[in-house]
């Protein structure tokens, strides 16, 4: 299998995953703005959105794909379907449980997680009529994130890389047709999340099919399978935690800001998912499949060249992704969402949030590369106790930043928060001597640093001679903001090209 060519298979369609969630909140923007709507919206998605990562890609992929790689490769296709059926039978239990409790309790959590909502009821009713609406996405995307995994360990990579899109189509269709229908209208959001994802777990099944690995759910709680995935979860599920639990501390801090604060973080971080997704998300998901079977192989070298290839296609790519929104901010911001009730100041404040968020965007990406290097050996416990340290850093930051800098301390504090995570994780793999770096590292950073800021001079020369942004409609906006882009890829690719850089030596071929 070519990882290279599973990377732009995976990033292509993270790609239109990601543009069509633009033109999802391009229409949210123009239809709610950033008020009161938008914000309950925003918080009420949030937290089964929190739930998804912990309970699904976060803590169980971690859990689940390093065993369901032992398995594949020693334990043969019959006994890997009943590890897959028994799995699926205790996760589907344990979420309907999750998702009853969450309905019941909404007010209360609602109230825990945007406590500044509280001193206005009609706010504080519709995010907890909204949450109430999409909280069975979390039972619905977990299970589809377990067929995601399964196919990814397939190498299917193409299949779970598809699915977010139908989440996007559906909120845009029930936005621009039947939000007409719904009072509020900003309830046909919740309606659509629910329909979303229920058409990404059933999108899937055919292909599991395909592969022999349709299985239904049954439940046997004395499988040492299930009991081994159980035990790494409990500690994933800790750490998956508490990255979460930075964010939704953050949305505590936001509630307290001025109207509209939860949504320009909002949008900002959007804008930020465009690289983390393509990017990390896509390197992450193709890495842990391939290091997870590398390792039940015993194979340490080729082990430390695949992560040590991830890397380098991660600073490759994330470093001038960070530097370039940093840069281009205002055209983003402006291009994208300033039109009907999202107003300039709204814009300015989205702006703000994301050159805050774009210092730790090559941190955010690096994570992605670098956990999976101890989730492949079954080590939950480092990134565990890396990841409360990083919590307690980024608090102690947002206390720090949130009353001088406002919503921007807040992000800030996030990507600094996401660098340090980043750093320690790196500094473990070395100091345990799990990942040996291959030569030339040295050229490499200086070859790509020297690109970047070639890339950078081009962007600001461009931007000097552009009209102001607000200044046209959408469809020159776009034309102006694509012109900059192919100029900065362009300068780029092309300086890379001029220092010796070749497609073909990123090539890496990983097992089956």
């Amino acid at each position: 299998m070519n990882l290279l060519k599973s990377l732009a298979a995976v990033s292509s369609l993270t790609m239109l995953s990601r543009v069509l969630g633009f033109v999802r909140d391009t229409l949210i923007a123009r239809v709610f703005g950033a008020g009161v709507a938008s914000d309950a919206f925003v918080v009420a998605f949030k937290l089964p959105n929190l739930l998804r990562r912990i309970f699904a890609e976060g803590a169980f992929s971690q859990a689940f794909v390093p065993i369901l790689a032992e398995y594949k490769t020693q334990q043969g296709e019959e006994a890997t379907r009943t590890f897959v059926a028994y799995v699926s039978g205790l996760l589907t239990l344990v979420l309907a449980l999750v998702t009853l409790l969450g309905i019941i309790a909404a007010p209360w959590i609602v109230w825990a997680s945007a406590p500044g909502f509280a001193d206005e009821p009609d706010r504080f009713e519709l995010t907890t009529d909204l949450l109430r609406l999409t909280f069975p996405y979390i039972l619905l995307i977990s299970l589809s994130s377990l067929a995601g995994a399964v196919l990814n360990t397939w190498n299917r990579f193409s299949v779970p890389a598809f699915v977010p899109t139908l989440l996007n189509v559906s909120m845009i269709v029930f936005m621009v047709f039947f939000a007409q229908y719904f009072e509020p209208p900003i309830m046909a959001l919740g309606w659509a999340v629910l329909v979303g994802g229920l058409l990404q777990l059933l999108y899937q099944l055919p292909h599991l099919k395909k592969i022999g690995m349709l299985v239904l759910p049954r439940l046997n709680l004395k499988d040492t399978g299930v009991w081994r995935v159980m035990k790494l979860m409990g500690p994933a599920i800790f750490g998956v935690s508490v990255s979460q639990i930075s964010l939704i501390i953050n949305t505590i801090f936001a509630s307290f800001l001025a109207a509209g604060s939860v949504s320009w973080m909002y949008y900002a971080d959007r804008l930020m998912e465009l690289p983390s997704g393509v990017l990390g998300v896509a390197l992450g998901t193709i890495l842990l499949p391939a290091l997870s079977k590398t390792y039940a192989g015993s194979d340490r070298s080729e082990y430390s060249r695949l992560l040590d290839w991830g890397l380098r296609l991660c600073i490759l790519l994330a470093l001038p992704s960070a530097v370039a929104l940093a840069v281009l901010a205002e055209p983003l911001t402006v291009s994208l969402f300033q039109y009907g009730k999202f107003t300039s100041n709204d814009a300015l404040m989205t702006q703000q949030a994301l050159m805050a968020y774009s210092v730790g965007l090559l941190g955010i990406i690096l994570v992605k590369i670098l956990a999976p290097g101890f989730y492949a050996q079954q080590n939950i416990k480092t990134p565990v106790k890396i990841a409360i340290v990083t919590l307690i850093a980024t608090q102690l930051m947002n206390l720090a930043l949130w009353r001088p800098l406002g919503h921007v301390g807040l992000a800030l504090a996030i990507g600094l928060g996401a660098c340090l995570n980043a750093g320690l994780l790196y500094w473990q793999l070395r100091k345990g001597d799990i990942f040996q770096p291959q030569a030339g590292w040295m050229p490499f950073l200086f070859k790509v640093a020297l690109a970047v800021a070639v890339m950078a001079g081009v962007l600001l020369v461009g931007m000097h001679f552009m009209p102001a942004w607000s200044a046209d409609g959408m469809l020159l906006r776009f034309l102006r903001l694509g012109a900059l882009v192919v100029a900065g890829l362009v300068a780029y690719f092309g300086m890379l090209l001029v220092l010796g850089f070749r497609l073909r030596d990123f090539t890496r071929r990983a097992i089956s």
